[in-house]
């Protein structure tokens, strides 16, 4: 096992922001994984999964445990007959969603903007262009970190609903998505379409800037992004943290931020929604160090 000490997680976060975690292994197998998880279990040390840092605040101050990152387990397997598509869990989404529009399977031209994994979409339910992993997913496989045994779960069984899944309340790890995709389609017209939705992301989303995607879950009927700008909190910052100019659900990294900027800002934002609306913005952001408000009393 490659586990390294004392390594700053800032880098592994699209936020450029977290202090050091007293344990790293970035594993390329499922061997690895096992490995690394009954070592953790042996020493009673406590585990944390990330894929591409892209949904994810890491509190500055030493994190005790064990993180895990799944970048470095990547494949994908491709039938173009029958539209099944297994990949491992750390794939970037849009690198699958690239190879099957080459493919001509239809069905994840709306993931090629998504900054995340495929373990890390299974998990968080991530969708766009009114489309969700929940669509297109048959079922995964995960590995227990309790006790280290491995075993699938199907699309039924996970519970999906906006941007939750049973993954966010189990102790598993995702290996590996299976997705049932729609077989012969013209490539050509599946590229164009994934060119187009990425270009439109590109232009209404801060992608200049670190930032980790949608902060807020729409609330129900509501853009989370359109009543932040109403309030007039576009470009209001914290420290180096600062609601981007270009979407209002958007914090963007614009100057050196600390993680504790993103946190002050994010709670900012909370507030201020909460006082004029009486609405308490969810964030789908997860976080390690952090407790974000699950109820807010505004004096």
């Amino acid at each position: 096992m490659n586990i390294r000490k004392n390594i700053l997680l800032a880098n592994f976060t699209t936020w450029k922001v977290g202090g050091p975690a007293k344990w790293l292994a970035e594993p390329s197998s499922i061997e690895e994984i096992k490995e690394l998880i009954n070592w953790a279990n042996k020493e009673k040390i406590k585990c944390y999964i990330i894929g591409a840092g892209s949904n994810l605040l890491i509190n500055d101050s030493l994190w005790e445990g064990l993180i895990i990152s799944m970048k470095k387990l990547q494949g994908s397997k491709i039938d173009k007959k029958s539209g099944i598509v297994e990949g491992f869990a750390g794939e970037p989404l849009p690198t699958l969603s690239r190879k099957v529009a080459r493919a001509g399977l239809h069905g994840l031209e709306w993931a090629v903007g998504i900054p995340g994994t495929i373990g890390g979409a299974a998990v968080m339910n991530a969708g766009a262009q009114g489309d969700c992993t929940a669509e297109k997913l048959d079922s995964i496989k995960v590995i227990s970190l309790t006790n280290g045994k491995e075993f699938k779960i199907t699309n039924k069984e996970l519970k999906f609903s906006y941007r939750k899944s049973l993954l966010q309340e189990e102790n598993w790890l995702v290996i590996s998505a299976r997705f049932k995709l729609k077989p012969g389609f013209d490539e050509q017209v599946l590229n164009e379409i994934t060119n187009k939705n990425l270009q439109r992301r590109l232009a209404t989303q801060p992608y200049h800037l670190p930032s980790c995607g949608s902060v807020f879950r729409n609330p129900k009927n509501q853009k989370a992004g359109e009543i932040i700008e109403k309030l007039g909190l576009k470009g209001f910052k914290i420290g180096g943290a600062e609601i981007s100019k270009t979407h209002a659900n958007f914090i963007v990294n614009s100057n050196n931020a600390t993680a504790n900027d993103i946190y002050k800002l994010i709670l900012h934002i909370q507030k201020e929604v909460k006082m004029k609306h009486g609405i308490l913005l969810h964030t789908e952001v997860k976080q390690i160090g952090f407790e974000f408000p699950t109820n807010l009393k505004i004096s």
